[in-house]
Formats: structure tokens, C-alpha cells, sequence
């Protein structure tokens, strides 16, 4: 019998944006499938019923692979594959195996034979890429810098002199709860000619988008807690 198809599932990045999320294409796979692999159950569950999900709830299999259950050893996430049938994978938010443990996900099921078919949907880097007006040639994203403030300062450094040797944009996130530290950060080690664009709440009511040299930002600082954001760095000289 051959594999099943697993689906990337992209899932809405704010809690209003459904709308602005789901094409029938994405609507009609979900009703074709009743098991999935999600990063969390409530917001998948959530996620099915606003995407326009038919099948009850009850009938669907859902596999956690949140981070008390990521021992890509369990073969229990694969045997409905095995089995012939088609699963979709979901991260928290956004799209999966993108700064995303589903990564790993995705990794075993190329290794197995597994077909893998990616779904369009939100992308907090892309979306933010798009709106900054940097160059989208040539880019690089960081995931999270160093906590520590010397080797955070330091890593800052790094990035503005990648930007310029390789006329490339360096994109990288914070936890929410950090990152007005990280901007003031920013601000303060930063080059006050080089570009940063920060692009908080995307695709919600509140989004905000913005690029400014570090000059002009230390003027009127933003108030980023709690507020998920991406930072962008570009050099000065464009």
C-alpha cells in the first residue's frame, strides 16, 4: 500500500486573521483529512473549526508533538502514513518546519518516502521581508540572538556588517515579553545610519510596520511588549 501525503497546514498569526488566511484549497484538504501532527492541540482545534472544518471533531486523530512530546522516535505519528492515509502537520501559528520544531516532522518523512506537499498561508518572515523594503535577493533569518547583553551587542555587530559585505537583509525575533530590551539594544549598539524595520502583529488589527534608519527610531521609540515582532537589518548606503 503507498504512503499518505503530508500536508503543510499553515495556521492564521493572530487571532482576527482568519479571513485574511485560508484559500479552499486549504479548506477542502482539511475536510479530506481526520489526523494531524500539531504543536498545540487547542490552537489546531481552534484553527480546523474557523478554516471551515465539516468532519466532528470527535472523528479526528491528533498527534502533540509540543515540547513534552518531541522524540521523533514515536512511531505512533507515522503509522496512519504508513497506513496509506493522508496527515496534516501544524505548527502553533504560521507556517510549519519555519522556525519550527515540525521541522523535524518533515525531515523523517523525506527519510521514509513520505510525499511532502506545502500549503500557501501566513509567513511572519516573508510577510515582514515584503513590507520592509529591504532587499528580498539576498537574506538571512537568526532566529533568536543571545540573551546575554555582551554577546547580544556583539551578535548585533556581526549582523550589520553582514548586511553590508554581503548587501544582505538579516531578519531575527525576540520572546515578546523581551523585546523592548532587544530595541533598546538595538538602538544603542546599532550604526546610526544603518536601516531597521520592525514589524510587529502581522496580519492583525494593530500591525505595525515600519523602516527607519537607527537615528531616526531613537527619536520615537515603539512600545513592543508583548507584541509579536520581527527586526530587520539593512545597511545605510542603498
Amino acid at each position: 500500500m503507498p504512503y499518505g501525503t503530508l500536508y503543510l497546514i499553515p495556521v492564521p498569526l493572530a487571532d482576527d486573521a482568519a479571513a485574511k488566511s485560508f484559500t479552499p484549497y486549504l479548506t477542502g484538504t482539511i475536510n479530506s483529512i481526520k489526523e494531524y501532527i500539531v504543536e498545540n492541540e487547542k490552537t489546531a482545534r481552534r484553527f480546523l473549526k474557523e478554516a471551515g472544518l465539516k468532519t466532528p471533531q470527535s472523528e479526528l486523530l491528533i498527534h502533540d508533538y509540543g515540547k513534552h512530546n518531541r522524540d521523533m522516535g514515536k512511531a505512533d505519528f507515522f503509522k496512519g502514513l504508513q497506513a496509506g492515509n493522508d496527515v496534516g502537520l501544524m505548527s502553533e501559528a504560521g507556517c510549519p518546519g519555519v522556525a519550527d520544531p515540525g521541522a523535524e516532522i518533515v525531515d523523517k518523512a523525506h527519510r521514509m518516502g513520505i510525499k511532502v506537499v506545502p500549503l500557501v498561508g501566513p509567513s511572519s518572515i516573508l510577510l515582514a521581508l515584503m513590507a520592509s523594503g529591504f532587499s528580498g535577493q539576498s537574506f538571512a533569518f537568526h532566529g533568536y540572538l543571545p540573551i546575554d547583553k555582551v554577546l547580544r551587542a556583539k551578535k548585533i555587530k556581526e549582523l550589520e556588517s553582514t548586511a553590508i559585505k554581503l548587501d544582505q537583509t538579516q531578519l531575527f525575533i525576540e520572546t515578546p515579553f523581551r523585546n523592548n530590551p532587544m530595541l533598546e539594544e538595538i538602538l544603542k549598539t546599532g550604526n546610526p545610519k544603518t536601516k531597521l524595520c520592525i514589524a510587529c502583529d502581522l496580519t492583525s488589527a494593530t500591525e505595525f510596520v515600519q523602516t527607519k534608519t537607527i537615528a531616526e527610531w531613537q527619536k520615537k521609540v515603539p512600545d513592543l511588549h508583548k507584541r509579536p515582532t520581527i527586526f530587520l537589518l539593512y545597511h545605510g548606503n542603498k
